[in-house]
């Protein structure tokens, strides 16, 4: 089997093991559903949101769930003890990276298509504005944060205080990325929108995407090896 054969074929062992039980993409979506509906009854004043808000709820709920699909994903590994088959398996440990990085990022994805009209409805977001631009943001910011998730859930799965150290840790490095795409996706929203500034933010995205997922391409291997 080649390298994108290993990478498709554990993504789709994760994603028939979702699709039999729906355990993780129900708690995914009603997480991130409800992260909204909670910040709407505080941004929505008199039926007007307040400034940027819809943008920065946006993508506080793609954090918010993406850590407990991140968290649930490589705790479904721990409990079946199939990581440790795969470790063991003649495959390349980045192949292994990849295929679970796929299957977090389609969930994630997958999540965003029902959490993005809500903010629209909700916050009287122009989400079909510039579609192309905002998907881009939306991608690259996800791609960014499971790249950088999936290795810390994978560093942490043997830790007794993982569902604590994977926000503790995981945060701090991609507030870059959180920040880029509010800001990237606030210019879109905005009642003047700049998309010039927005594609800015972009290419900061797939600067951030570029440089993380790398890193977690070499270090994946060693730190499987501890």
């Amino acid at each position: 089997m080649g390298f994108l054969g290993t990478v498709w074929t554990i993504a789709r062992k994760d994603l028939v093991v979702e699709a039999r039980s729906r355990e993780l993409a129900y708690t995914t979506l009603f997480f991130a559903v409800s992260v909204v509906l909670v910040f709407s009854f505080s941004f929505v004043v008199d039926g007007a949101p307040l400034t940027d808000a819809a943008a920065g709820i946006l993508w506080v709920g793609i954090a918010f769930s993406g850590t407990l699909a991140l968290g649930r994903t490589f705790e479904r590994e721990r409990q079946a003890d199939t990581l440790k088959a795969l470790l063991l398996s003649p495959v390349e440990r980045p192949a292994i990276y990849l295929g679970k990085l796929v299957g977090v990022l389609l969930l994630m994805l997958g999540v965003e298509l029902f959490v993005v009209p809500i903010i629209g409805l909700l916050f009287q977001a122009p989400v079909t504005r510039a579609p192309w631009l905002l998907a881009g943001l939306l991608a690259a910011g996800t791609v960014g944060f499971a790249a950088v998730g999936t290795l810390f859930a994978a560093m942490l799965m043997r830790a007794h205080s993982r569902d604590v150290l994977l926000p503790v840790l995981l945060y701090p490095i991609t507030v870059p990325l959180v920040i880029a795409g509010v800001r990237g996706t606030a210019s879109i929203f905005a009642v003047e929108p700049n998309l010039a500034v927005a594609q800015a933010w972009l290419s900061m995205l797939v600067f951030f995407d570029a440089v993380f997922l790398t890193l977690a391409l070499w270090v994946f291997g060693p730190v499987m090896n501890e």
